[in-house]
């Protein structure tokens, strides 16, 4: 076991949430330590895998010139505002409900304000042209779906930009410490244990520790034990060392559970590729997420879904789970070739992807290993269906249904004009919405509702603000700010 060595605050864990809670501790003056689980060459938590979508209120593009990165587009671009109303309405409305109210309300209001105190620091922005814009026919580009600013350099640019300003700040960053358990000396969380990859023991003592280190998203036991039968077969597709060892160390010395336990963010995820887990190139790449634009089959060659339910931003974290109840937890997207020049090139260009190209539905369905019958039925009934009156418009809710069962409610196109292409995909875990019961500080609480004096939690491990499915980019903004509101106070 290595001396103990006294600091201020341990932050444990390495993604954007735990540098939030750093920075905010360091910028106070206090003496700051984080433990990274992973080596530098695996370091960043979940963050690292995102494109770094950050979804924040605000007034429009003027409103947001002074801190993204200059653009020869912008002149020619429109971003809708997206009000601290409208964003409090997306959380209540694809959570059905069940968001955290108050910490909710602290999100929406506060995540423009945790950009600009990141962007001062040095963390750089851009607006999502090629994830979040669609061009139009005189030139221009129109933004859509509430999420419009990422990281420059996506999740890699976001974490080198954390672990610049942590070196700036002086905090101390130690890679390869796998934190197991908390210390606890008269009632007061005083430090944590853990061993390295070598199987040393390290003890590290502070007067806070935060806890930032994910969820349970990474280990096929809790996934099984929490989520359902099923889920330890999902692809995950950030970081594997997400496996609940800190929730549950602050369970065990008396922690409330927070949040649903139940459910999760998961998306479509490329069934074919060779290394489609944790993958560190690819990243987010593998996601398949141009999906409202065609439809989705399972092996039976049966439409299950309403792929145009709504923008992708409000439909895609919970669309895996329901490829995973589809026959061997595998599906298609089809597109055909009218459509397939409107698909995120950074996802479905880019080589080694799998995907099935055939000229007509028959031998694409040969391909695929689906009875070409049942798939030409299913094509054939959607393409009948659609309302051919309304125009088709992917930048708006286009209401350009096809009636059948299920409905596409809008971006309805037919799959009718070869060549046509089939996009195996699987589900894909992102992160847990469980996690441990604080605060609107990020106090951890216990089961009296009491805080747990010198503990605090951030990032992924705060459950309540997501249950079922939640707005695209609101968890990095969520992990800013609640890590900020930790730091400030730890």
């Amino acid at each position: 076991m290595t001396t103990p060595t006294e600091f201020d605050v341990i932050v444990v864990g390495g993604g954007n949430a735990a540098f939030a809670a750093a920075h905010a501790a360091a910028e106070r003056g206090r003496k700051v330590v984080l433990l990274e689980r992973g080596r530098e060459d695996m370091a960043g938590g979940n963050s690292f895998y995102t494109a770094g979508a950050t979804r924040i209120s605000h007034d429009g593009l003027e409103d947001l010139k002074d801190f993204v990165e200059q653009d020869n587009r912008h002149d020619v671009t429109e971003v809708p505002p997206y009000s601290s109303e409208e964003y409090l309405s997306d959380l209540i409305k694809v959570t059905e409900g069940k968001t955290d109210l108050a910490m909710a309300e602290v999100l929406v209001n506060e995540s423009q304000d945790a950009v600009r105190w990141l962007n001062g620091l040095g963390l750089k922005y851009r607006l999502m042209y090629e994830r979040q814009a669609y061009s139009r026919s005189d030139g221009s580009y129109l933004f859509w779906g509430g999420l419009h600013v990422g990281n420059v350099g996506g999740g890699e640019g976001l974490i080198a930009d954390h672990a610049d300003v942590a070196a700036r700040l002086g905090t101390e960053v130690r890679y390869g410490i796998r934190a197991t358990d908390l210390i606890v000396e008269g009632g007061k969380v005083v430090g944590v244990r853990g061993i390295d990859d070598e199987g040393d023991e390290h003890e590290v003592r502070a007067e806070s520790v935060v806890i930032a280190s994910g969820g349970f998203e990474s280990s096929p036991e809790w996934r099984q034990q929490h989520l359902g039968e099923g889920w330890e077969n999902a692809k995950v597709r950030g970081t594997p060392y997400n496996v609940g060892d800190m929730i549950e160390a602050a369970i065990k010395i008396g922690a409330a559970k927070g949040g649903d336990w139940s459910s999760c963010h998961s998306v479509q995820w490329d069934a074919g590729a060779e290394d489609n887990e944790s993958n560190r190139e690819l990243t987010n790449r593998l996601t398949r997420q141009s999906y409202p634009l065609g439809i989705i089959v399972n092996r039976n060659g049966e439409r299950f879904l309403d792929e145009g339910a709504d923008f992708r931003n409000y439909t895609y974290a919970k669309y895996g789970k329901e490829i995973l109840r589809q026959p061997g937890s595998i599906s298609w997207q089809i597109f055909d070739a009218t459509l397939r020049p409107m698909l995120r090139t950074e996802e479905y260009d880019m080589p080694g992807i799998a995907v099935h190209r055939a000229d007509s539905i028959g031998e694409l369905a040969e391909a695929m290993g689906v009875d070409p019958s049942a798939l030409a039925s299913t094509v054939d009934a959607f393409n009948a269906s659609i309302d051919r009156d309304i125009p088709f418009d992917p930048t708006v809710l286009d209401g350009r249904a096809a009636n059948v069962h299920p409905p596409k409610s809008n971006w309805s196109s037919p799959i009718e004009t070869g060549p046509f292409y089939a996009y195996p995909v699987t589900c894909g875990i992102t992160f847990t919405f469980g996690g441990l019961k604080g605060d609107l500080e990020g106090r951890v609480l216990d089961e009296s509702g009491e805080p747990i004096q010198g503990l605090f939690v951030c990032g992924e491990a705060l459950g309540g603000l997501f249950s079922g499915n939640y707005p695209g980019g609101s968890g990095l903004a969520a992990g800013m700010v609640f890590g900020r509101r930790a730091g400030a106070i730890a």
